[in-house]
């Protein structure tokens, strides 16, 4: 066993915090929907909604509400899905598609995750106050996600190398304090190897941050970051009221 696993599985015991799982899921209305009369959509709408609160009255998973709408061609509405256990995310997903708007929805982006502590804030910083074994999202209005990939080349570096990149890229993030990451882990799990997910209040603190990272050392080990999901947080009703 490794080190870092070592020191994840010391963190989990002492802090008494279990990971999460994370799911990101972007759905698309299919047109024939928005041709249904008004009541019969209606209806579809308020089921998929019971569906949610139902979830998360019975703290089952921890489920964030966002549209796309407008920002996507290829998604009206994405669900941000935290939970201790895979079976949740699975149900909440079968749930959904057995309501009436369910039978006209499909799913065009899902990535599958785990929280865990970052490895390069480890190394030097060991008492960090950075949790990322437990996300607390949604204080903020707008989020970005997209599937993170790095070039095998990155993992034959030795670790002090890649320290120093990572250093260089803590900094960069450092200078913009309105922007929150979320890290979360695929390894094993799902296509991509990382699911990132920024949030903030001001948008163009973003854009300007990775414009910034973009010419940053660690950035030419990077061989897949899209898609770029931009998402703006709404409640549940008024997400689904914004499908039309």
């Amino acid at each position: 066993m490794t080190n870092v696993a070592t020191q994840a599985q010391t963190e989990e015991k002492k802090t008494g915090l279990q990971r999460q799982f994370v799911n990101f899921a972007v759905y698309k209305v299919e047109p024939e929907w928005r041709r249904l009369d008004p009541e019969v959509k209606e209806l579809g709408k308020t089921e998929l909604e019971q569906v949610i609160k139902k979830f998360e009255s019975e703290k089952r998973c921890q489920i964030l509400t966002h549209t796309t709408m407008g920002m996507r061609a290829d998604g009206d509405f994405m669900l941000w899905v935290i939970a201790y256990d895979l079976e949740p995310i699975q149900e909440l997903a079968t749930g959904i598609a057995g309501t009436g708007l369910g039978k006209y929805l499909y799913r065009t982006h899902s990535f599958l995750s785990m929280t865990k502590r970052s490895m390069y804030l480890d190394r030097f910083h060991p008492t960090h106050a950075e949790d990322r074994a437990h996300l607390v999202p949604g204080k903020y209005k707008y989020i970005f996600v997209y599937p993170f990939v790095k070039k095998r080349d990155w993992y034959l570096l030795s670790m002090k190398d890649r320290q120093e990149m990572m250093d260089e890229h803590i900094r960069i993030g450092s200078k913009y304090p309105s922007v929150k990451l979320n890290t979360t882990y695929s390894f094993g799990l799902d296509d991509q190897e990382f699911v990132v997910a920024f949030e903030t209040d001001v948008p163009s603190d973003f854009l300007d941050l990775v414009q910034e990272l973009r010419e940053s050392k660690a950035s030419m080990y990077t061989l897949r970051d899209t898609p770029i999901l931009t998402c703006i947080a709404k409640g549940v009703r008024e997400m689904l009221d914004s499908l039309g």
